[in-house]
C-alpha cells in the first residue's frame, strides 16, 4: 500500500463525494435512508464489538500462512503473529460491518459467500443479521480458520459454514456446486488479478438480486484499476462506491450509473 496514494485518492473521495440530496435515483436514495443512514443502535453490533475487544486483548501467538496481497514468495509466506495485532490491523473496522449488517438485513440474501474469514468479525455481522441466511467463509490459513471457528462456537452462530483452502482455488470449486449467489463479500487477496478472477467466478452464478460487496476499492492502485473493471462491466448496472467498500447491484431494471457516496 502507497500511502501518498491513499490519502490523495482519499482527497478525491472526499471532494467528489455525494449525499442523498443531490441523488437522483431512485433506488439509491432508498439505499442511503434505509442502509446507510440507518442509526438503529442493533444489539447485535455489541456482540460483534465486544469480539472485536476480546479478540484485540488476545496475545496468544499463531502461525498465519498469508496467501494474499501480504504474502512474500510463492504461493504464500507465513509468520508468527499475535492474535491482538491480527485483530487491530485486518479486522473490518465497526463502522463498516455494521454497514454490512443492515445491507443484508434489508435485502435478506439467502446464500451468502464471504472471501477471506479472517478472524471471523465481518463473518459475525453478516451472522447476526439474519439467523436464516446461510454464509459460507473460505479462509485459506487453517490456524485463523480454527481461531474464527472458536469465536463462532463461543457465540453460538449454527448458520457458518467454513472452507479451509486457498481461495484462487477453492472459489471456483465452490462457485461450480453452488446453483446460485444471493450475497458476497470479497475480502482475500487485495491484488487486481484476483480481485477480478473471484468477480468473473462469482459473476457466473450470480441473479438480478444479488449484491457484491468489496473491501479495500481504494487499497492500492492495483484494486482500483480492479474497481474501475468492475464498474465498467457490462452485466454490472449500479455501484456504490463509499471509499474503502464498493458495492455493485446488477439489477436489469436499473440505469447503468456509478456512485460515490458520503459515509
Amino acid at each position: 500500500m502507497n500511502a501518498i496514494g491513499l490519502i490523495r485518492r482519499y482527497l478525491k473521495y472526499y471532494f467528489t463525494s455525494k449525499t442523498k440530496f443531490k441523488i437522483h435515483s431512485p433506488f439509491v436514495y432508498d439505499f442511503i435512508t434505509n442502509v446507510l443512514e440507518d442509526n438503529t443502535a442493533y444489539n447485535e453490533y455489541q456482540i460483534a464489538k465486544l469480539l472485536f475487544n476480546n479478540l484485540s486483548q488476545d496475545d496468544n501467538v499463531i502461525e498465519v500462512a498469508d496467501f494474499g496481497a501480504g504474502a512474500t514468495s510463492f504461493p504464500y509466506s507465513s509468520s508468527l503473529k499475535r492474535i491482538s495485532k491480527m485483530a487491530q490491523r485486518s479486522s473490518i473496522k465497526s463502522k463498516y460491518g455494521e454497514l454490512l449488517f443492515r445491507i443484508v438485513k434489508y435485502y435478506k440474501p439467502e446464500t451468502i459467500i464471504e472471501v477471506g474469514t479472517s478472524l471471523g468479525i465481518s463473518t459475525t455481522y453478516l451472522a447476526l443479521s439474519n439467523p436464516l441466511t446461510k454464509i459460507i467463509s473460505l479462509e485459506g490459513c487453517s490456524n485463523t480458520a480454527a481461531k474464527a471457528r472458536e469465536n463462532f462456537d463461543q457465540l453460538k452462530l449454527k448458520n457458518i459454514e467454513q472452507i479451509i483452502g486457498n481461495a484462487d482455488i477453492f472459489l471456483s470449486k465452490l462457485c461450480k456446486k453452488t446453483d446460485k449467489i444471493d450475497f458476497v463479500f470479497f475480502d482475500a487477496n487485495h491484488k487486481k488479478k484476483p480481485t477480478i478472477e473471484y468477480f468473473e467466478q462469482c459473476l457466473e452464478k450470480s441473479h438480478n438480486d444479488t449484491i457484491f460487496v468489496f473491501d479495500d476499492i481504494n487499497w492500492s492502485s492495483g484494486m482500483v484499476q480492479a474497481w474501475d473493471y468492475i464498474k465498467n462491466h457490462q452485466k454490472v448496472k449500479l455501484t456504490i462506491d463509499i471509499f474503502f467498500l464498493g458495492i455493485v447491484f446488477f439489477k436489469k431494471e436499473l440505469s447503468k450509473e456509478n456512485f460515490t457516496l458520503k459515509f
